[in-house]
């Protein structure tokens, strides 16, 4: 592993880290600053697979107290039952429309253009939301209903589209389901868990011919690096959002999606023949 190749490891891992449980899109993200440090092709596909997962570990060990009792109490306890069948109700729709338009989505819609354009449009929707007034409903997790987490889930596919953010579509549709910000927030992160490992595992079996052993180093390093940073935000977030809303993130969405459009535009860098 030469030291350009370590460089741009360790970049891609920070920023997997800090955007993947932020609602500022961690695809979108990386689709562009991948682009900007030329760091593409097939060992980039297996690359990103690897540093989601040290993302997701990340929240698993925040959570690992939570999941422990759910795993527990789920053969007596009505409470771990409710919330498991909650996390699966809302984690099917994306299963059923990624299995069958991710190709699809992947082939026309991973570019810098369509990724501004989602990172601005869902910086608006979310400025909009945090201004309705906000009927909580379900102040945690363990009081959701089940047509909440439907609802959830069907909003987590709108994440498909790169650059919409799959923490800010479910972060978002719980507040105006009626979760409580809080709720809102940690829901999005336990959905996270079944639907990262998820497309994962199915992204892993697909490209399985992409994991070469000399990229061991590579993938090592991203992968750590990913899980120190996922870390470090997942815990910020649940901090901030104690006496703040997420209006500062729709806000820099706005201003990040429309610095992309205006140097695609002013023709500073040419973004639109760029692929994730």
């Amino acid at each position: 592993m030469d030291l350009w190749t370590a460089a741009q490891a360790l970049i891609l891992g920070i920023v997997e880290g800090i955007t993947e449980f932020l609602p500022i899109s961690s695809t979108g993200h990386q689709i562009i600053v991948a682009d900007l440090i030329d760091f593409a092709g097939e060992r980039a596909i297996a690359f990103n697979i690897i540093i989601q997962l040290g993302a997701i570990l990340a929240v698993v060990w925040q959570y690992r107290r939570k999941i422990l009792d759910v795993m527990i109490g789920l053969p007596k306890e009505s409470q771990a039952q409710r919330f498991t069948g909650n996390l699966l109700i809302a984690f099917f729709p994306a299963v059923i429309l990624g299995v069958t338009f991710a190709d699809l989505i992947h082939k026309y819609l991973f570019n810098p253009i369509t990724v501004a354009a989602a990172l601005v449009v869902g910086g608006v929707i979310m400025l909009w939301a945090e201004k309705r007034a906000h009927l909580v409903s379900a102040e945690t997790v363990d009081d959701m209903s089940w047509k909440q987490a439907l609802k959830i889930g069907f909003a987590q596919c709108l994440a498909m589209i790169p650059g919409t953010s799959r923490s800010g579509a479910t972060i978002i549709g719980g507040l105006l389901f009626g979760l409580s910000r809080k709720a809102a927030t940690e829901f999005s992160f336990f959905l996270a868990m079944p639907t990262m490992v998820g497309a994962a595992v199915y992204s892993g079996y697909k490209y399985r011919e992409l994991f070469q052993p000399a990229d061991l180093p590579v993938f090592a390093l991203g992968f750590v690096v990913s899980f120190i940073f996922a870390m470090l935000a997942v815990r910020a977030l649940l901090k901030f959002i104690g006496n703040h809303s997420y209006a500062v993130f729709a806000w820099y969405r706005i201003g990040f999606g429309l610095l992309i459009l205006l140097t695609w535009q002013l023709q500073l860098i040419d973004w639109s023949t760029a692929q994730g």
